[in-house]
């Protein structure tokens, strides 16, 4: 279970707020508050509500862009959007969460952001007006193309070797990649399922999908139990 989270627009403290979300005014005031270019003075002195890890508590959003661009991962994700489709403010949430590079919006700029918890100001993006300027990028980027689709021919996603420097190609809730996104793909890959649905919520394929390049090429945490302990 996570803990609840504040609403998209509450990226700030305000006059009021609770800080259950999370952390306060710098304790001990403006003598003890911390010396660097990091902090942000205003958060220092009224609180952070921000949904940041506490590495990042009290810093300029400017701070942290610049430190997670230190060490992104060289994955892109890219998403369809020809419908309002609410899956993806989701996906760029995932997508900020497990470090991509870039997220590319192809088609329609204007896309619900409700869902990224105001995580797209974190994220690079990007948008093309179409599959073919999409792809027309990728190949200039040397990026091969891995779409994500339960399609006829798809390589179960476990069988998969995920190459380090890749595109991951999603299309929308219901229909799917588009004909042409499925034509521009290097290759097509599907998320093994055992149950009795066809297919999986956009989102959540998305971040299963980004998970699995995560377990191919990020580093391990080290120093963990990785058995359960004898009864």
């Amino acid at each position: 279970m996570t803990a609840a989270e504040p609403e998209p627009e509450a990226d700030g403290a305000d006059e009021g707020t609770s800080y259950s979300h999370g952390v306060g005014p710098w304790p001990g005031g403006r003598d003890a508050w911390p010396v660097g270019e990091e902090y942000d003075p205003e958060l220092l002195e009224r609180g952070d509500t921000r949904n940041v890890i506490d590495r990042y508590r009290y810093w300029r959003m400017e701070a942290i862009v610049a430190d997670l661009d230190a060490r992104r991962h060289p994955f892109h994700v890219a998403i369809e959007n020809w419908q309002h489709d609410m899956n993806i403010g989701s996906i760029v949430r995932s997508a900020n969460a497990f470090a991509a590079d870039t997220v590319h919006i192809i088609g329609r700029r204007r896309w619900n952001k409700r869902g990224a918890m105001v995580t797209d100001r974190y994220q690079h993006l990007e948008y093309h007006p179409d599959v073919a300027g999409f792809a027309e990028w990728a190949r200039a980027a040397s990026l091969p193309i891995v779409a994500v689709d339960n399609v006829p021919g798809a390589v179960p996603i476990e069988a998969f070797a995920w190459p380090e420097r890749c595109v991951l190609l999603f299309g929308q809730e219901g229909p799917g990649l588009s004909a042409e996104a499925q034509a521009a793909a290097d290759v097509t890959v599907e998320i093994t399922q055992f149950g009795s649905t066809r297919s999986l919520n956009a989102s959540a394929a998305a971040a299963i999908a980004m998970h699995s390049w995560i377990l191919a090429h990020a580093e391990r945490p080290t120093g963990f139990r990785s058995t359960l302990p004898e009864a």
